[in-house]
C-alpha cells in the first residue's frame, strides 16, 4: 500500500492550540453555578443553549440543572424522557435517601432516566463536545462529574429520489444530509452481523462525524487498515464535505480523473460494499464515497441491474462511445478540417469547404469560441433559478447557434459537432467523469490544432500511460483491463447475466471471493420447466 506521511503533521495546527489551551482552563466544578457561568462564557452567551434549573430530591432539595442546545434536540425527549424523569416522585424518593452526591449521581444514571442511550462524562472537552453534538447535559450539586442524555435531533431533509442519478426502474430512496439516517439505509439492505462500522471525528474545531462501513468477511483488511490511516491522518479544522475528504485521502491530486466513487444511492453503495469495497459516509453530507475505485465503475449505473443483462450491456456501450465522442469529438473535426483532407469523402469536403468559405476563423478558433459558449451556457443552466431555468439554457443555445452560423462566425457541421459532443457528456452516469472528459477535450483540440491526428495519437498514448500509472488504494486503476483479469470482464465493458458471475472482482478483494455458489446460478439452457415436462400435474406433484 501507498503511504502518505506529507499528509501527517507533527505540529499541531493554531486551531488545535487554542482548542487546549482554553480547555485547560476549565473544568468541571463541584457548584452547579460555575458549571454554568463557565458554559455561558464558552457559547458567549448563544441564546439557544437553554439552561433548565431544578431541584432534585424529596427532602435534600439538591440544587440541579439541564443544558441543551434548542436547535440539535428533540424537545419531546428531553421534556419527556429527561425532565419528567427527574422530576418524577420514584426519582425524588431515590434522591432522598441518598447521602453523598456521588451516589445520587450514581442513582440517577442507573435509575431514574427513561433513556437508551446515556454517557459519563469527567472533563470539560467532552461534556461541550456531547452538548454541541445535541445531547442534553445534567448538572449535579457537589458533584465533578456529569451525564449527557442521547436527544440529538432537530430538523432533517426526508429521505427521497436522489437528483442526480435517477432511473427508470429500481429503488427510488436516496441518501441524506443526516449521518446515521444514511447508515440505516445500508443495513436495510445488508442484514448481516458482518457489515462493520467505525466512527471518526475529523476537523479540529467541527468536529465532523465520518463513518466507515464494510463486510469484515469481504474486505481486503489492507485496504481498510489503509482507509482508517488515512483518515486518521487527515489536519484540518473544520470538514463539510464528502469532497474535502476525498482531496485528502485520494492517491493522486495531480489528475483530473476521480479516483473514488461517489454516490447518493444506497443500492449502488450496498453493493459496492458486498464486492468487498468500504464506503465513506460524511455527517452532513448526502454523497458517499467507495473505494478502491476501478475505471470501470464509473460507467456503471444502478440501472443495468435492474433491466435485462443485453439491453444493460447496449447500454452500456453508448456510455463508452459517448465518452470517446467527448473527448476526441471536436479535435477530430479541427484534425480532418486544417491538415487530413484526403480523409474526407469528397461530396462531404465539398460542402465542409463552402461552409468554411465565409468563416474568418481557423478551425481550431472556431471550434473554441462554440465549445466555451456551450460551457457558459451549461453552468447558466445550473445556477439558474429552477423555474424557467432549463428552458432558457435551451432557447439561448438555439437562438446562439443560429445566430452564430448565420453571422458566419462558424460552420453549421461543427455546431452539430459542439452539440453532439455536449449531449455525450450528459450520458455518463457520474459527473465527475464527465468534467474529466470535458478537461481532455481541450487538451486534445490544442493537439489537434498543432499536429493533427499525430498529436490526437500522442495525446492519446499519454492519456493511456497515465490512467495505468493511477492506483486506487493500492489498485490499479484500470482494472480489469490493464491487468487484464478474464473472470472480471463478465461486469465491466459488458454485463452478464447474474448466474455467470459467480466470483467478486479479485482486483478489489483476495478473501472470500465465491459470490455465488456452484450449482446455485443455473443456465437457462440447463433449467427445465415443470409445465414442460408434466404440464399442471407435474407442477402440483398429483396425477401419478
Amino acid at each position: 500500500m501507498i503511504r502518505y506521511p506529507y499528509r501527517k503533521h507533527n505540529k499541531k495546527s493554531g486551531a488545535d492550540k487554542n482548542n487546549k489551551n482554553s480547555s485547560r482552563s476549565l473544568k468541571i466544578e463541584a457548584h452547579v453555578d460555575t458549571n454554568l457561568q463557565q458554559i455561558k462564557e464558552s457559547t458567549s452567551n448563544s441564546p439557544d443553549f437553554l439552561i433548565r434549573r431544578f431541584n432534585v430530591g424529596l427532602k435534600a432539595d439538591v440544587p440541579a440543572a439541564i443544558v441543551f442546545l434548542d436547535s440539535m434536540v428533540k424537545t419531546d425527549t428531553v421534556n419527556e424522557l429527561v425532565m419528567k424523569s427527574l422530576l418524577s416522585r420514584p426519582s425524588a424518593e431515590v434522591a432522598a435517601e441518598v447521602e453523598s452526591a456521588e451516589e445520587l449521581y450514581n442513582q440517577i444514571q442507573a435509575h431514574a432516566l427513561e433513556l437508551g442511550e446515556v454517557k459519563e462524562c469527567d472533563d470539560w472537552n467532552s461534556m461541550m463536545e456531547q452538548l454541541l453534538m445535541g445531547d442534553t447535559i445534567i448538572l449535579l450539586e457537589g458533584c465533578i462529574k456529569t451525564i449527557a442524555c442521547g436527544t440529538r435531533g432537530g430538523e432533517t431533509r426526508a429521505v427521497n429520489e436522489p437528483s442526480t442519478q435517477s432511473v427508470v426502474q429500481g429503488p427510488k430512496d436516496g441518501f441524506v444530509e443526516s449521518l446515521f439516517t444514511n447508515i440505516s439505509l445500508v443495513r436495510r439492505r445488508i442484514k448481516s452481523s458482518d457489515l462493520t462500522m467505525e466512527m471518526f471525528k475529523v476537523g479540529s474545531t467541527s468536529l465532523t462525524n465520518v463513518a466507515i462501513l464494510y463486510m469484515k468477511n469481504i474486505a481486503d483488511s489492507s485496504v481498510v487498515d489503509e482507509v482508517r490511516e488515512r483518515i486518521k491522518a487527515i489536519n484540518i479544522d473544520a470538514i463539510f464535505e464528502s469532497g474535502m475528504v476525498e482531496e485528502m485521502i485520494q492517491d493522486q491530486n495531480l489528475t483530473p480523473f476521480p479516483t473514488i466513487y461517489n454516490s447518493e444511492r444506497p443500492d449502488t453503495i450496498s453493493s459496492n460494499i458486498m464486492e468487498g469495497r468500504v464506503a465513506l459516509i460524511v455527517d452532513g453530507n448526502p454523497f458517499v464515497l467507495v473505494m478502491p475505485t476501478v475505471f470501470a465503475q464509473f460507467f456503471q449505473s444502478s440501472s443495468d441491474y435492474s433491466e435485462r443483462y443485453d439491453m444493460a450491456t447496449v447500454v452500456r456501450l453508448i456510455r463508452y462511445i459517448s465518452f470517446i465522442i467527448l473527448i476526441l469529438g471536436p479535435s477530430l473535426y479541427i484534425a480532418l478540417t486544417t491538415y487530413h483532407y484526403e480523409m474526407i469523402p469528397t461530396p462531404l469536403l465539398i460542402s465542409i469547404l463552402a461552409q468554411r468559405e465565409s468563416v474568418p476563423f481557423p478551425a481550431f478558433l472556431e471550434a473554441f469560441i462554440l465549445e466555451i459558449t456551450f460551457e457558459i451556457l451549461r453552468e447558466a443552466g445550473i445556477r439558474m433559478p429552477r423555474v424557467g431555468g432549463q428552458t432558457v439554457s435551451v432557447i439561448g443555445a438555439l437562438v446562439l447557434g443560429q445566430a452564430a452560423v448565420e453571422a458566419g462566425i462558424v460552420t453549421p457541421l461543427l455546431t452539430i459537432v459542439v452539440a453532439l459532443t455536449g449531449i455525450a457528456s450528459y450520458a455518463i452516469p457520474t459527473y465527475n467523469m464527465a468534467v474529466a472528459g470535458r478537461l481532455f477535450r481541450f487538451v486534445f483540440m490544442v493537439l489537434a490544432a498543432f499536429m493533427g491526428l499525430y498529436g490526437i495519437t500522442l495525446g492519446l498514448i499519454a492519456l493511456i500511460a497515465h490512467m495505468n500509472s493511477l492506483r486506487s488504494f493500492g489498485v490499479p486503476y484500470m482494472a480489469p483491463f490493464s491487468p487484464f483479469v478474464l473472470e472480471s470482464q463478465k461486469d465491466a465493458v459488458l454485463r452478464m447475466p447474474f448466474w455467470m458471475m459467480r466470483k467478486r472482482p479479485k482486483s478489489i478483494t483476495s478473501t472470500n471471493q465465491t459470490r455465488m455458489k456452484d450449482g446455485s446460478g443455473i443456465s437457462p439452457s440447463d433449467k427445465t420447466s415443470p409445465m414442460r415436462e408434466g404440464g399442471a400435474q407435474g407442477v402440483s406433484g398429483e396425477g401419478e
